[in-house]
């Protein structure tokens, strides 16, 4: 399931669009500007932003602007009642991936998200690629080296989550909260244990490697 945050001010449109998505099977979480929206995205993981423009404390493009600064491609919809020439190239020229004007029409702002996700290598085919390693999400299998592998359901989706994200961190709540779900009993442990059963089947890969950040998490590195 795909992880979308809304951040928008006013809370009638905020309940809308968070109804509309997760109607159409998306995870959703809310923020009222973009301070809370930093805030959120720190505990959790999040595959793209639907975001207002005019907000208090922190508006859209300096949320954008702070994302792009630090490294961050996660995909960006605006979506605002401002609709000039120059909003719109501005909203571009700092980083936002896509534009929609007020009122939004749901069926294209889905059309819209959609076509975002597949563009951010989270596949619509759920089939990820690195290098001469090929992950199939449909089958949890990963053939590598002429090799297939077929993998038990949580390593495969703590790969794919990982492969999927070139170089991101990602903390060991995080990885919990999303693949093992926030009412599981286990513990954080539970990550290492995966985690060092996957370097013992890939350890000779020479198209990735999983790189633990000490006190941080862990990160997959391309070799490649």
């Amino acid at each position: 399931m795909f992880h979308i945050l809304v951040v928008e001010d006013d809370p009638h449109a905020r309940r809308l669009m968070q109804t509309v998505l997760e109607r159409n099977g998306y995870s959703v979480y809310t923020a009222k500007d973009g301070l809370d929206a930093l805030e959120l995205m720190d505990q959790k993981h999040i595959d793209l932003v639907v975001l207002d423009v005019m907000m208090p404390r922190m508006d859209g493009f300096a949320f954008t602007k702070e994302l792009r600064d630090g490294g961050s491609d996660l995909p960006i919809l605006m979506v605002t009642a401002r609709e000039t020439p120059a909003d719109v190239k501005r909203g571009f020229i700092i980083g936002t991936d896509d534009y929609m004007t007020k009122p939004v029409d749901e069926e294209e702002m889905l059309l819209r998200i959609a076509a975002l996700l597949r563009r951010s290598r989270i596949v619509s085919e759920k089939k990820l690629t690195v290098g001469d390693t090929v992950l199939d999400y449909n089958s949890y299998s990963v053939t590598a080296a002429g090799k297939r592998y077929e993998l038990p359901q949580k390593e495969f989706l703590l790969l794919f989550k990982l492969l999927s994200y070139q170089n991101k961190i990602f903390t060991r709540r995080q990885l919990m909260d999303e693949i093992w779900d926030m009412d599981s009993s286990s513990d954080e442990r539970t990550v290492d244990v995966h985690i060092n059963r996957l370097r013992d089947k890939f350890r000779d890969s020479p198209d990735f490697q999983i790189i633990t950040m000490r006190g941080l998490g862990y990160k997959a590195v391309y070799s490649k």
